[in-house]
């Protein structure tokens, strides 16, 4: 089978597509030929070795969800799943290639009317947004930024902070007509990256939801209000300073609360409920799934560099 591996760490050059066998699938496990994997930021962040325990072995396949049909199962996995299309998790890696192997426990049967492509612009990203702000104990009325809202993740964030009855929707992203366009999703006021840029923005927020990091994370901090939540669900932007707790505690008497969240801890049939439920509204249309691109798996590169450059609006999908 054709994947896509990194040969090495750093740039999106360091990456090439290989010819490997096709895997066999374990006990637990399904393996699935792919029509679909989405292009993430978290296999960003992994692909410049920004995760240390992901970026030990030069070969590996990056990717972490893809979309297809199974074609085998593990000796103790129901073999009536052969023949139906899934949406597939495959950790931090993995996805990237025309069969993957995920745990039975971890994909979600897809509805007719859906399509891979469409899956996987959907299966990771509305989950953390979810759970995320459940997190953050979103509350009817309460103001919300959404900080990096042009990606998949910020974007589901929008819609469902506008689908629980946020008061504000605030977002940052690099241009006018990005916000302009994460209007149509429920956002209300647009900044730029550096959080300014609309003078009719609230200056503080009860609810901001992070997927950047970065330097900039304890001016975010600073904008919170009393009782107000940061929750990161991502460090697309690189991590924050070391010292970044000094803004916390600089607010101490405002009782701030920055929190983190990652998938991992949630369990794992919650994660499957939310993301069938996530499935059905985008069939009937009450969620978007947006798709910047579909690319040939071979551009993995080309969809890389574009996320480095931050020009993407939803999600990349690569396609065998």
């Amino acid at each position: 089978m054709r994947a896509v591996i990194i040969r090495t760490f750093g740039d999106p050059s360091g990456m090439e597509v290989a010819d490997l066998p096709v895997p066999t699938p374990g006990a637990g496990e399904v393996l699935v030929r792919t029509e679909a994997a989405g292009v993430g930021g978290v296999d960003v962040v992994i692909r410049r070795g920004g995760i240390a325990e992901a970026a030990r072995d030069s070969g590996m396949i990056p990717g972490g969800e893809a979309a297809g049909v199974i074609t085998a199962t593990g000796p103790d996995v129901d073999p009536a799943w052969v023949g139906r299309r899934v949406w597939a998790f495959t950790g931090t890696s993995g996805a990237y290639a025309e069969y993957v192997i995920a745990r039975a426990d971890e994909i979600v049967e897809l509805p007719s009317d859906l399509t891979s492509v469409q899956a996987v612009t959907l299966g990771s990203a509305f989950p953390v947004a979810h759970f995320a702000l459940e997190r953050a104990r979103l509350a009817e009325g309460e103001s919300v930024l959404v900080r990096g809202a042009a990606g998949s993740i910020g974007l589901a964030g929008v819609e469902l902070a506008a689908r629980a009855g946020a008061g504000v929707i605030a977002v940052t992203t690099s241009s006018s007509e990005r916000g302009e366009r994460l209007r149509a999703f429920g956002a209300t006021h647009v900044l730029d990256r550096s959080g300014t840029g609309d003078a009719d923005a609230p200056a503080e927020f009860d609810v901001i939801l992070d997927i950047v990091g970065g330097p900039n994370l304890p001016r975010f901090i600073e904008r919170l209000s009393p009782n107000g939540r940061l929750i990161a669900v991502g460090v697309v932007g690189g991590f924050p300073p070391a010292d970044f707790g000094t803004a916390l505690l600089a607010g101490f008497r405002r009782s701030i609360t920055f929190g983190t969240l990652s998938l991992d801890t949630v369990p794992r049939e919650e994660l499957a409920r939310v993301r069938a439920e996530v499935f059905d509204d985008a069939v009937r249309g009450t969620l978007s799934p947006v798709v910047h691109d579909t690319l040939p798996l071979s551009d993995a590169a080309e969809a890389h560099r574009l996320m480095d450059a931050g020009d993407v609006f939803g999600r990349i999908v690569l396609v065998p």
